[in-house]
């Protein structure tokens, strides 16, 4: 029968009008004619239903919806994941590969740098529909450059796939990311992935997951061969063996267990129910008394244990060789929670950030968060999450960070970079809507409630490069080009040197910033001149000083007069704050209007030290008199008065300069380890650990940033290019003495210039 568009049937035809719930609903008329899931699931025969069993009409539909990432170490796989279970799901007819030979690329690295380069730089968002189920898909970065793209989607998603290669195991990036989820509280599956490849042994990354990542986990599943010899898969839970024919593995077959694989399976079940009976009364109970356990009380319990986010269960495969992709997509079903299972706190504006639980169901306020900017063919495209409540197009929708009231003028379901109109989402739903103004992490609701949720944590920038453009005319792509691209990201900062008078962007790490002068490259066509890579230093003070500076300037009519005292001091070790300023004068010492300029002041002051003019951090001022003049005192002088201050006592304070630390990650055969390590010394480097894994040595070390550049280049020609390493931002640590000498002179000498 044919399926007829929503849009060729008229409202009338396909709605009837519940006064008490004051919704409209498909008829059943409108049922025959559009067939589609959706109007399938709020038939009215199911409202029907769903009012004889008190259920509310959304919890068909919420309980069919799952919202998922798939995140990894660099190369484990998890594009060429994506791409498999879109091909399953039917919303590809063929399969690309990532480098593949026919240039097309994968459908999830829709940018041509992506497709270059063979790594996912933004995260795109996908549904697809497997057995009646929807499931919105987020492909995330691999690289920790891309970081807060990974934590953006990990703020949105019910529930993760990590994926590990079965040949590399856990590396760095694997912790980053699982630590990601278990600070955004995602339920998870593990899924081992390359398992047709040389030396695959999905048992040692299983004991790496349990030791490294301290998962309490079991494998549901076992491979039948491994290398060349992979064949398929036995699930544990349901005891069948599952093989995959067809030109591109889409024909799933059961079978029996072969005979000669008895004993590990039984061995493997045993395993899975004392790891999850541990962490689930159930069936501990059932497991303690002997009694038989079925597939479908194997099943509850870990579902029930994964979505408690006390179990990891285990998948295995190969997303090349396209085996073992359905029973995963099927584990996502069984295992990962559906919006409603999951706790979602906002923070209400109106309570001083009082944390609220949101029951996230359509029936609510409308709360939605804008996860995701990306500059489209149409203006910007901005991805929602809505946590509650129903989104239709038209509607006004109120953005709480800006407090701004705006239309949705259009209503979209992405696919990588496709779209398709819709009229309304609810409660659980990925969508994007065009033409918001918004920065990305703004949130939504329809005017109701002033709900905003979590504020992300976002890095602090560690890198910093001078760039501009080589013609003067192409000034305004370039400047649209920064603006879009910290709106998108808000790891990357754009500033302006004062004294050079360049413009100066920062960002996560050299490849992040390489990326970024690439695009403005390719979509803005313009060509930037880069310079040398700077360090974001930071100072602070490790002593108490006192101040106590009278700004005094007569020059006819109005002069102006502010004297300030006080003290400064360092904040306590591991404080919140970067910046304190208390005021403790008791009386009319200073006029109360004036406060705030002196506080200006002293901001404006910390902004740049004197020891190398960067940023004071970590410092609390405290004032405790002053005086003013009833006609001269101003605000300016004040503001004067402060700046000139601070300078006096700086030097008294004993300043320090503080660097960026790096955690360093070496993965290196042993026989380098020796040259390796002697390296990291010789860049004022403190190795904190050092594993041997297989032949390989991997080096855990605490690298001043300012001695790493170019570092992959060194480490490739020490290990004959079998060296691989990833950093990440640790801390600001203080500088030893002859360096600090060496930077203060360095600046000296560049404003002498």
């Amino acid at each position: 029968m044919a399926r007829f568009p929503r849009s060729a049937i008229p409202r009338l035809l396909y709605t009837f009008f519940s006064s008490k719930t004051r919704r409209f609903y498909p008829s059943p008329t409108a049922a025959l004619l559009l067939g589609n899931f959706e109007v399938r699931q709020f038939s009215a025969g199911n409202v029907a239903r769903a009012k004889d069993a008190k259920e509310p009409w959304w919890k068909e539909s919420m309980e069919r919806l799952r919202n998922i990432g798939i995140s990894a170490h660099i190369d484990s796989g998890k594009t060429t994941l994506t791409e498999r279970i879109l091909y399953y799901t039917g919303r590809i007819h063929e399969i690309h590969e990532v480098r593949g030979k026919d240039g097309v690329g994968a459908k999830m690295d829709s940018m041509d740098l992506e497709r270059e380069k063979g790594i996912t730089i933004q995260s795109a968002a996908t549904y697809c529909t497997w057995k009646d189920y929807q499931i919105n898909i987020i492909d995330t970065p691999g690289h920790v450059d891309f970081t807060i793209e990974v934590e953006r989607a990990l703020r949105v998603l019910d529930g993760a796939i990590l994926v590990l290669c079965s040949v590399g195991g856990v590396q760095s990036q694997s912790i980053t990311v699982d630590r990601q989820m278990r600070r955004y509280e995602v339920p998870r599956l593990a899924f081992i992935n390359k398992l047709d490849r040389m030396g695959a042994d999905p048992w040692k990354v299983l004991n790496q997951a349990r030791s490294k990542l301290r998962h309490h986990s079991a494998a549901v599943q076992v491979p039948i061969g491994l290398e060349e010899n992979f064949q398929g898969l036995i699930d544990l839970v349901q005891l069948k063996a599952y093989y995959f024919h067809g030109s591109s593995g889409e024909k799933v077959v059961a079978e029996e267990i072969p005979a000669d694989m008895d004993v590990i399976v039984a061995e493997k079940r045993r395993e899975l129910i004392e790891m999850v009976s541990e962490v689930d009364d159930k069936l501990a109970e059932a497991f303690l008394n002997d009694d038989p356990i079925s597939s479908v009380d194997l099943e509850e319990a870990v579902c029930r244990a994964t979505i408690a986010r006390k179990f990891v269960p285990v998948f295995m495969g190969s997303a090349f060789k396209n085996k073992g992709v359905q029973p995963l997509l099927d584990g996502v079903l069984s295992y990962l929670p559906c919006p409603i299972e999951v706790s979602n706190y906002a923070l209400d504006q109106t309570k001083n950030e009082e944390k609220v639980m949101l029951p996230g169901t359509p029936d609510g306020s409308l709360v939605a968060l804008a996860f995701k900017l990306e500059e489209g063919r149409f203006g910007q495209l901005t991805y929602l999450r809505v946590y509650e409540g129903v989104i239709r197009k038209g509607d006004f929708i109120v953005n709480i960070n800006t407090g701004k009231k705006i239309k949705v003028p259009r209503l979209v379901r992405m696919h990588s970079d496709e779209m398709e109109d819709i009229q309304e989402a609810h409660a659980g739903q990925i969508v994007a809507v065009f033409g918001v103004d918004c920065a990305s992490g703004d949130t939504f609701t329809n005017g109701s409630v002033k709900y905003t949720m979590t504020s992300m944590s976002v890095p602090e920038p560690v890198m910093s490069l001078a760039v501009q453009p080589v013609s003067k005319d192409s000034g305004g792509q370039f400047s649209k080009a920064l603006n879009r691209f910290q709106r998108e990201d808000p790891t990357f900062r754009v500033g302006l040197d004062a004294e050079s008078g360049q413009t100066i962007i920062s960002g996560m790490g050299e490849l992040h910033l390489d990326i970024y002068v690439e695009r403005i490259r390719r979509e803005y066509k313009v060509d930037a001149i880069v310079g040398k890579p700077r360090v974001n230093f930071r100072e602070t003070i490790t002593q108490h000083a006192e101040f106590d500076y009278l700004h005094k300037k007569q020059s006819g009519g109005q002069g102006q007069y502010g004297r300030v005292c006080g003290y400064v001091e360092p904040l306590p070790p591991g404080s919140p704050i970067k910046f304190e300023f208390e005021n403790m004068i008791v009386g009319q010492a200073v006029p109360s209007n004036f406060i705030p300029a002196i506080e200006k002041g002293f901001k404006e002051a910390a902004n740049s030290g004197s020891l190398i003019g960067h940023p004071v951090e970590n410092i609390r001022i405290v004032l405790t008199d002053g005086a003013s003049h009833a006609v001269d005192s101003s605000e300016l002088a004040f503001k004067l008065a402060a700046i000139y201050a601070f300078r006096q006592c700086y030097s008294a304070a004993r300043p320090v300069i503080l660097e960026p630390i790096m955690l360093v990650e070496l993965k290196v055969p042993t026989e380098f380890q020796g040259t390796v390590a002697g390296d990291i010394n010789k860049r004022k480097g403190v190795i904190v650990g050092n594993d041997q894994d297989g032949d390989d040595s991997i080096i855990t070390a605490n690298v001043p940033l300012n001695n790493m550049f170019g570092y992959s280049t060194m480490l490739r020609s020490m290990t004959q290019g079998k060296g691989e390493f990833t950093m990440e931002y640790k801390e600001h640590s203080p500088v030893s003495q002859d360096v600090q000498m060496q930077l203060v002179s360095t600046h000296k000498a560049d404003k002498a210039e």
